[in-house]
């Protein structure tokens, strides 16, 4: 079955051909760990982990490379402004090595709350100042930068095909970045864009600084060549997929390409990366995420909404990730009673296999070949995960598969929905004490006889304590099941 993906160079769902034969290398942008890592950062990650999760569902074996960017990345992408992580240290009192300490700890206590598999490797820019400096002086010596007073440059006139990415030729692009300010005026063309930054002047004091490529002056990289200088040390010359936001691919994608492929020296029918994929903005209640607007939602405040965590991946999925998806408090709540739902069903079934295993041998169990194979066909589909969804709950409602093989299948399709569901029933399904049962059976006589006030306050009593009780019925005789909270 072909994998097709939408690649941003070519502007069209193409059928994905990695380099080596049945391993795929990844690259992932990953964070500039300055602030709190937020959900709208959340959507694009948990993509990234269900992209990786299908393509190893597939048969592939994948590598998954995403850097942790704590130096170099400026408030404006047209490097003008502050470090971000200068900026972050002066706001909190702390050092710059303390906060990218704090804040990527933040970013992967975030993502292991989402059940994202962590990446095979998380370098950071402030390890990898000698490959950053080895292609600087790559690109210096094939006359591709030059340098200032203040900074090294990539001259963007001296690749052709600048621009490719996002659709513009570099006169366009130089156009529509003229207007901006200037800090330096032994900068070339507009769109030249740094590489390397001298510590004068603006920067005099910055912290983070190591021995500059040229002159005597110690600097600090930009934020552009570090992805490439990483990406290529882990996963090569030629790398299969490339992550990133929207918002990377005027400028930070560009410059990526642009370094990349002049530093490397590419043939005509090669390319730094062959499939570029990008996610589109999550948005709250319609407007951008800012904490001016006080829309800035972290994993804590998911929490205390009393959202599971890994209800946002079913928010996630249920929009294809090239389409902008807008978060409100609404959906998060519905996405949580269908996680809800679906770990109640999973339960039931879990339940009902314990119950039966005389006439059951788990070596019988198998998926439905039919669902998995309808749930595989749309992943393969550009990561058409709402329809992976609807699937599972297609195979969920049918009558017609005993609970052995639709537990079974569920599980097997969670290897890429990442809910954990497994793990969560076998987790619900302990011991539960004898005082718990003990108010679980006199609201059933409660309820018996018709005391309905005394049943419905046994219930609250029984939630106060994390279970909740669930009416069933089994052989046509009222009965119940106690499970614990999620």
């Amino acid at each position: 079955m072909d994998f097709k993906i939408y690649n941003t160079l070519t502007k069209k769902v193409e059928i994905f051909k990695p380099v080596k034969q049945g391993v795929v290398g990844i690259y992932a942008c990953g964070p500039t760990v300055y602030d709190l890592t937020h959900i709208g950062h959340m959507r694009k990650y948990t993509m990234d982990d269900i992209l990786k999760r299908t393509l190893t569902y597939l048969g592939y074996e994948v590598k998954h490379v995403m850097n942790i960017t704590d130096v170099g990345h400026l408030a404006s992408d047209a490097d003008e402004g502050d470090d971000k992580l200068e900026k972050g240290a002066l706001k909190s009192g702390k050092s710059v090595w303390d906060v990218a300490s704090q804040y990527t700890d933040y970013f992967f206590n975030t993502t292991d709350a989402l059940n994202i598999i962590r990446p095979d490797v998380t370098p950071r820019a402030t390890d990898h100042i000698g490959q950053i400096i080895t292609m600087i002086n790559k690109l210096l010596a094939s006359k591709h930068a030059y340098v200032t007073q203040k900074a090294i440059y990539f001259d963007t006139n001296t690749y052709p095909n600048y621009g490719m990415l996002s659709g513009q030729n570099i006169a366009d692009k130089q156009v529509g970045v003229r207007g901006e300010v200037v800090t330096d005026p032994d900068k070339r063309h507009p769109t030249d864009f740094a590489l390397w930054f001298f510590c004068v002047g603006h920067f005099e004091n910055h912290t983070m600084r190591w021995a500059s490529p040229v002159g005597e002056n110690d600097g600090f990289p930009g934020w552009h060549i570090e992805c490439s200088a990483m990406s290529m040390h882990y996963l090569g010359d030629q790398i299969d997929i490339h992550t990133g936001g929207i918002d990377h691919i005027p400028v930070h994608h560009e410059n990526e390409i642009a370094q990349s492929m002049c530093a490397h020296h590419y043939n005509n029918n090669e390319q730094f990366v062959n499939y570029w994929l990008h996610y589109d903005f999550l948005t709250v209640d319609g407007e951008k995420m800012s904490k001016s607007k006080n829309n800035f939602y972290t994993l804590d405040n998911v929490r205390s909404h009393q959202i599971n965590p890994l209800a946002l991946r079913l928010y996630f999925m249920g929009t294809s990730y090239r389409k902008p998806l807008n978060f409100t408090w609404e959906g998060a709540m519905s996405a949580n009673n269908m996680y809800t739902k679906i770990i109640t069903q999973a339960m039931n079934l879990q339940s009902g296999l314990q119950s039966n295993l005389a006439s059951h041998k788990s070596d019988l169990w198998l998926v439905d070949e039919k669902y998995v194979n309808d749930f595989k066909q749309a992943l393969c589909d550009d990561l058409n995960t709402a329809r992976a969804l609807a699937v599972v709950f297609e195979m969920l409602a049918d009558k017609n598969i005993n609970d052995a093989d639709k537990y079974t299948t569920l599980i097997d399709m969670d290897k890429v929905l990442g809910l954990d569901i497994e793990k969560v029933v076998l987790a619900l399904s302990g011991n539960i004490s004898n005082n718990i049962i003990e108010l679980a059976e006199k609201r059933k006589l409660a309820k018996e006889i018709k005391n309905y006030k005394l049943a419905d306050d046994l219930r609250a009593e029984i939630e106060t304590l994390g279970y909740e009780v669930i009416d069933t019925t089994t052989d046509g005789q009222d009965s119940y099941k106690i499970i614990k909270k999620l």
